[in-house]
């Protein structure tokens, strides 16, 4: 019996800072550590404010996926100042087109330009001699000496041929258009982007015209063409190429979705509000039952936070305390019923398969069928790759007939008044899972507000019974081949498209302050 333990600090090619440790065991990972290694303060900057900051200052979590705070901010409002149930049919379009928009260039990135790398051999650019311009491009970057930002990095078991591997490459630069294409939708009818300036309470800001949807019609149906033609190709040749990987990684079984992208704004109650994807509580594959947001409380028995049992989150506390004994991390640990719940793509979309929304159950049984897998593979480092990139091409499709039901010189925002005394939650996907806003206002200002994250459910500690989050049951059980070389690590952690950004916040590595910032 050989122990050995690894630390991984940073994990790299994510957003943010994260720590992963585990303890190897004659080759197989026996116990693992998520850490978050910064601390997020956002909950005490808004403490004290106006509520209609909130759906502005929570973009800046996260320059990735703002999108997802403005939409789950401005539910949250909606839901606090009595008027979720009157958002016009352009303004609840609109939202959706700008979180859409987020959803494609976010998951565009993380295959193309993140987690892709762990299987691709970059090197073979180097003596490429083909007249592909972008191909070429890339190999005369390669060709002044440098790799970056290929590397640094843990060298993977590499087993495309030379050929696949520059055509991945090629796709790599081609997804770079993709992206910002993706940007400059959500920014048609954002105002730009990252940080939109049009979803606040009530709906938009932004009035539809003949010319804005043409435009984003166009720039849509190129990124779904490139999902149909190169993202999900890429990603079935992956599977095709690791199938070990479809039998690796699995989380703990459970996958809890708050349904995303309103179809009707006629039900204030968000957990059952008609939603393009359902909401629901899916236990161990099989069980699929209806949401019920009082199911869900926060632990912080392993996070550097004051505090003693699970909170529900209307309810939750901020309070820092580093160097609490028995925590390793700045994330808290969400549960779902007192369980371990993974959200994301994957979740999304079992959820909605197992609730019987016909576009999903086609396409997964269709690439399923493809593959020759059962759909308890999906529960799997690939099986997460694949659903995003079938969450992809799920969000881009419906997008296409959303852009044409908007209808120029309607309404797109109802007005409201602030109230002096009321509470508020908001609930919507972001493109890595569940995501969550609550707010009390007292004196017509912001008493308490709360963000539950989806890093915060899939990369979260231990909680009060001892039960590991997603991530580390994840990796518990990986066969590690060279603990020199612990590539099967980094390959489980990014299929979960960590954002650590939106988990944690503000210090440097020896923990300084370095300045402290008034605003009255």
């Amino acid at each position: 019996m050989s122990l050995r333990t690894i630390t991984i600090d940073p994990v790299t090619r994510i957003e943010g800072h994260q720590k992963i440790e585990v303890t190897v065991e004659d080759g197989v990972v026996r116990e693992a550590k998520s850490s978050g290694a910064l601390f997020r303060g956002f909950e005490l900057i808004l403490r004290g404010r106006d509520p209609r900051d909130a759906q502005r200052i929570t973009q800046r979590v996260c320059g990735v996926c703002p999108a997802s705070h403005a939409v789950a901010s401005a539910l949250n409002l909606d839901s606090a100042f009595g008027i979720a149930d009157r958002i016009p049919d352009n303004g609840r379009i609109i939202r959706n087109l700008i979180l859409g928009s987020n959803y494609l260039q976010s998951h565009i990135l993380h295959f193309f330009h993140l987690a892709a790398l762990d299987y691709v051999d970059v090197t073979v650019l180097a003596d490429y001699e083909g007249e592909d311009p972008e191909m070429r491009s890339v190999r005369e970057f390669l060709s002044r000496g440098t790799l970056e930002p290929f590397v640094p990095r843990y060298e993977g078991d590499y087993r495309f041929p030379k050929e696949t591997d520059r055509k991945l490459v090629g796709d790599y630069v081609r997804a770079l258009e993709m992206r910002r294409l993706a940007h400059e939708m959500a920014a048609m009818f954002g105002g730009k982007m990252p940080h939109n300036a049009a979803v606040v309470p009530g709906g938009a800001t932004e009035n539809p015209s003949v010319d804005k949807m043409a435009g984003f019609l166009w720039r849509l149906n190129r990124i779904r063409d490139f999902i149909d033609a190169v993202y999900i190709p890429d990603v079935l040749a992956l599977a095709e190429a690791y199938p070990d990987y479809l039998e690796m990684g699995a989380g703990p079984g459970n996958f809890l979705s708050y349904g995303a992208f309103d179809l009707d704004g006629s039900e204030p109650d968000y957990a059952r509000r008609e939603r393009f994807y359902a909401q629901g509580a899916l236990e161990g594959m099989r069980d699929l039952k209806e949401l019920d947001t009082s199911q869900i409380a926060e632990s912080v028995r392993h996070s550097w936070y004051e505090g003693n049992g699970p909170l529900h989150p209307s309810r939750g506390r901020t309070e820092p305390s580093p160097g609490k004994e028995g925590g390793y991390s700045w994330i808290k640990a969400p549960r779902y019923g007192g369980k371990v719940y993974e959200v994301g793509p994957l979740a999304r979309i079992l959820v909605s398969y197992m609730a019987g929304r016909e576009p999903v159950r086609k396409l997964l049984d269709e690439t399923l069928g493809r593959l020759g897998l059962g759909l308890e593979k999906m529960n799997s480092a690939l099986g997460r790759h694949i659903a995003r990139a079938l969450d992809a091409k799920l969000v881009a499709d419906a997008m296409a007939d959303w852009v044409l039901q908007l209808k120029p010189g309607e309404p797109v925002c109802v007005p409201h008044e602030l109230p002096e005394e009321a509470e508020g939650m908001g609930i919507t996907e972001a493109p890595r899972g569940a995501l969550g806003h609550w707010i009390r206002i007292e004196g017509g200002k912001i008493a308490h507000y709360q963000l539950v994250v989806p890093t915060t459910w899939n990369a979260s500690p231990r909680d009060d019974r001892e039960q590991p989050g997603p991530m580390e049951q994840a990796l518990e059980g990986a066969k590690i081949r060279d603990l020199e070389n612990p590539y099967e690590l980094g390959r489980i952690v990014r299929s979960f498209d960590p954002c650590l950004a939106c988990s944690v916040h503000i210090l440097d590595a020896r923990g300084r302050r370095h300045g402290k910032v008034r605003v009255p």
